[in-house]
């Protein structure tokens, strides 16, 4: 399939023609792209939004990409392009769910998802909606919005985005009927949004025929692209003139005019004009038809003509544009204000430039106008400069910072952001002083600040590390490790504690940092003291202290371990109930400001959903391996020239208990079942489906059932109990006296055989379904012989695979390791099987092995 990345094929180089849903497509390969730009679009409108766009699946399974973004530059916003569906975020829940997510302000967002915030800890408002066609799910539709604190958001909203997504699931749905792979493999494309409307300067219109795909502009539009435009030319020669974004965003107009509701749409996009410099121009767009009852059905949306594809109707697409005047050169009276100024669109690019930012920067308007801002101005490439445009263009609130570009005098940099772009003022140092914020002016936030250079990695990136390393600590000690070397660095802190709460009183989890001794007499303290650490977590508000003497002042009766400094109290509230507390220690006097608090406090959610995991992980553990012990046989029948052994090993430190089992059944008729299989998943579920599957197999193998009798009566029984798991499984029946062994397998690695004289080999049993899935599924049986002196090995995926190699180098592997066991006793040789397994120090899957070995008579 087609990259549609933002390099890819635009629409300048293609032609469009009315579908036969009576919209127009771009080229082919474009045909996914425009669907999701005009859906995108449209619910950022309907909602009255500023950003949004659509997740997609792509062709890795559990992982969503970002295939169009609109009203935001993509290179700006790469992190979250990408979404693994297991992720604690709203796209990922509403893939999974299929539930709708409404986010109406920063504290909602805070108390559902701590880890959207900490990753943008910017006051703004978010609508999900699943993008679905029946049973099939393709992604998740997103509109970004102004906040609104406190208040829902209302049901037309609500309803307006669930109606977007479904008109979007049965368009792909007909598209993937169509043979397009309805899949995104690469960067979303980035649209541009609709105007906001500004004062008409010229004005111009074509006629867009859409059977020849030819245009026929008037006087005005030839007047604004120069002689060396004629018409009438074909809709290329126009679009090869737009940016690739902008082309997009005429392509979705004009999907949007022929659609079947016939909506005017109205795009605001840049034309390159005659001077090379780009046009801001207003395009209104409206399909129209030659015929009377054409007539009819573009003002009704529907008729005769909703059902073909447009040939022979005369069906044509008549804009009007309106040149807004914005170019390279700009206005007399911006270039008299004493002030640098120059203006970005939505998606990064430059737009305006006055004369006094030439000079600050040294760099001519043509130098700079239509390139994106980071490229134009590679300091604003820099993390912490990334950042505060990000902080703008969600929040759409003014952000003022200081910068130092490439080396050069420090700067005063403010955004100012609207629905259409942003507008950026760069004052010297000299004078910047009127133009930082107050804070600043009066000597506060001069240390550990978000908004200072100082801080700018600290303070806005590690918080970000740190929500990912939590997202993989399983253990308390683990968690406890995390925020030691994540969050103190982040905010420049010195001392930590975690308490957790147990029996109504708050226990000393972990510390550092502080005084030896100091915490013992807080230790198990009850939760009606009066002391921050309780007050925090009961009254659910964190706490922030600037000073200890404002500390003081609040609680004269605490003891403190300093003169000098400052302290923040967070509470550790987990979907509302209480884990702990968690107390940050700074050695000097500090402020917090806004950007901070709302960091923090997001932080200290993600650290109680850490430290609740991790007590659940204890308790699930202990009762997993304990089920599973008990379910794994302890010891192995004995039969007269026949030997098996067992070995299984968990999953290192910090992985749960798996499902892998083995077994050896006597089945009463003289002969021996050799059975291994493993259970999807881990934890208490896994081991619990484990021992029904054990008990299933050993009951049909008992009653005396064939091979492939026992597996589609387990695999039958599996579905029935529905557990939402599924497992593979193989099951050897061994005649001991003639060595003939019937094999079935229900999607599990094929085991290995090493013959007498040393040689091993995979052996190719014929292959079934893994358990679970499918009621009619069947199991051929493969047969063949176990010679005396040969050995059998049957093992789980846990001993082949390993990150980043292939499983079949795995099996491999193991092939030659049983090969290299040669006449040892059949323990010393599992145990050498398995010895490189045993021995890493991070092993994610547990590993079952079973050996089985045949010897002549009286050996």
């Amino acid at each position: 399939m087609t990259s549609h990345g933002t390099s890819g094929p635009g629409p300048a180089g293609g032609t469009g023609r009315p579908s036969r849903i009576g919209a127009v497509d771009g080229p082919v390969s474009g045909a996914l792209t425009w669907t999701l730009a005009e859906a995108a679009l449209r619910a950022v409108e309907d909602v009255g939004g500023y950003a949004g766009g659509v997740y997609l699946r792509s062709g890795t399974h559990g992982l969503l990409r970002m295939g169009v973004l609109v009203g935001l530059p993509g290179p700006l916003f790469r992190p979250w392009t990408r979404m693994h569906t297991n992720r604690p975020f709203p796209v990922a829940e509403v893939h999974r769910s299929g539930q709708a997510v409404h986010l109406h302000d920063v504290e909602e967002a805070m108390r559902r998802f701590p880890q959207l915030v900490a990753s943008l800890p910017f006051p703004f408002a978010s609508l999900y909606a699943p993008v679905v066609a029946g049973r099939e799910r393709f992604g998740v539709l997103v509109a970004l919005r102004a906040p609104t604190p406190g208040v829902p958001v209302e049901a037309r909203d609500r309803k307006r985005m669930t109606s977007g997504a479904l008109r979007l699931g049965e368009a792909l749905a007909d598209l993937e009927r169509q043979g397009t792979t309805v899949e995104w493999p690469g960067d979303p494309v980035c649209v541009q949004l609709s105007t906001a409307g500004a004062p008409p300067v010229r004005f111009g219109s074509f006629d867009w025929d859409l059977d020849t795909d030819m245009v026929t502009m008037d006087a005005g539009l030839l007047g604004i692209l120069g002689a060396e435009v004629t018409s009438p030319c074909s809709i290329g020669v126009l679009t090869s003139l737009l940016e690739p974004e902008d082309g997009y965003a005429l392509w979705a107009a004009a999907r949007q005019a022929t659609g079947p509701d016939g909506r005017p749409a109205v795009r605001r996009i840049r034309l390159k004009g005659p001077d090379g410099g780009l046009h801001l121009l207003e395009v209104s767009t409206r399909a129209r038809t030659t015929s009377p009852d054409a007539e009819t059905w573009t003002a009704a949306g529907s008729g005769a003509g909703a059902g073909t594809d447009g040939a022979g109707l005369g069906l044509r697409l008549t804009c009007t544009l309106v040149d807004l005047g914005t170019g390279l050169i700009g206005s007399d009276a911006t270039d008299r204000l004493p002030r640098a100024i120059l203006a970005i669109d939505r998606l990064g690019r430059i737009t305006y430039v006055n004369e006094r930012t030439e000079r600050l920067l040294g760099r001519p308007r043509g130098d700079l106008a239509g390139r994106p801002l980071w490229e134009a101005l590679p300091w604003f490439d820099l993390p912490f400069h990334q950042e505060q445009l990000r902080a703008a263009m969600l929040s759409g609130e003014p952000v003022r910072f200081l910068a130092r570009p490439e080396r050069s005098r420090w700067l005063s940099v403010s955004l100012h952001p609207g629905r259409d772009g942003v507008t950026m003022v760069l004052v010297p140092q000299d004078d910047a002083i009127a133009h930082v914020t107050p804070a600043a002016k009066n000597g506060e936030g001069t240390q550990d600040s978000l908004s200072l250079p100082d801080d700018q990695v600290s303070a806005l990136y590690r918080p970000v590390a740190l929500a990912i390393a939590l997202s993989e600590a399983v253990t308390a000690r683990q968690v406890s490790a995390v925020v030691t070397e994540e969050l103190l660095p982040a905010f420049g802190g010195r001392q930590l504690a975690i308490y957790l709460l147990s029996d109504r009183r708050l226990y000393l989890a972990w510390e550092t940092g502080f005084p030896p001794g100091f915490l013992e007499p807080f230790d198990g303290v009850a939760l009606d003291a009066r002391v921050p650490g309780v007050e925090t977590l009961t009254t659910g508000r964190p706490l922030f202290f600037e000073s200890m003497e404002q500390l003081s002042r609040t609680y004269p009766e605490l003891p403190l371990d300093a003169h000098s400094g400052a302290r923040a109290f967070l509470p550790l509230i987990a979907s509302g109930r209480p884990v702990g507390s968690c107390i940050l220690g700074f050695d000097r006097p500090r402020g917090f400001s806004s950007e901070e608090r709302t960091v923090l406090t997001a932080l200290a959610g993600l650290i109680a959903q850490a430290l609740e995991r991790a007590q659940r992980y204890d308790t699930e553990s202990a009762v997993a391996r304990g089920l599973q012990d008990a379910l794994l046989p302890h010891r192995l029948p004995v039969w007269e020239g026949v030997d098996t052994v067992g070995r299984y090993l968990p999953g290192t430190q910090g992985m749960d208990v798996g499902g892998d089992w083995y077994d050896v059944i006597e089945t009463g008729h003289g002969r021996l079942a050799l059975v291994i299989g493993d259970v999807q998943g881990h934890g208490v579920a896994a081991a619990a489906t484990m021992g029904q599957l054990r008990s299933a197999v050993r009951a049909f193998a008992l009653a005396g059932h064939r091979p492939q009798d026992v597996m589609r009566g387990t695999n039958r029984l599996l579905i029935d109990l529905d557990p939402g798991q599924f497992a593979s499984c193989c099951y050897v029946l061994l005649d001991p006296d003639s060595g003939e062994l019937r094999a079935v397998r229900a999607g599990h690695p094929p085991p290995l055989l090493m013959h007498p004289d040393g040689t091993t080999e995979r052996v190719e049993l014929a292959g079934g379904m893994v358990l679970g899935i499918d009621v009619r599924a069947s199991y051929p049986v493969t047969r063949l012989r176990l010679a005396p002196g040969a050995v059998l090995a049957l093992f789980t995926d846990g001993l082949v695979e390993k990150p980043g190699q292939d499983i079949d180098e795995g099996i491999e592997l193991l092939r030659r390791a049983l090969a290299s066991t040669g006449s040892l006793p059949l323990a010393e040789a599992a145990d050498r099987v398995i010895r490189d397994a045993r021995q890493v120090t991070s092993r994610p899957d547990d590993i079952a092995l079973l050996l089985a070995a045949r010897w002549p008579e009286g050996s």
